[in-house]
């Protein structure tokens, strides 16, 4: 899910540079939305392993 946002953010960043405002914008947009559910879900992942307790397999 890390890749999509950095796929966006690339696309945001090469629309941005010739001009597209509207594309840049939305591709913006979807990059940090999917940023912040990959943070959400890496906090949750998180969380959920420490309640479980059990230490990772090697």
């Amino acid at each position: 899910m890390l890749g999509w946002a950095v796929t966006f953010l690339i696309i945001a960043i090469i629309a941005a540079i010739f001009g597209f405002g509207g594309i840049a914008g939305a591709a913006a947009g979807i990059a940090k939305i999917i940023f912040f559910i990959f943070i959400a879900l890496l906090v949750l992942s998180l969380v959920a392993n420490a309640l479980r307790g059990k230490p990772p397999k090697a």
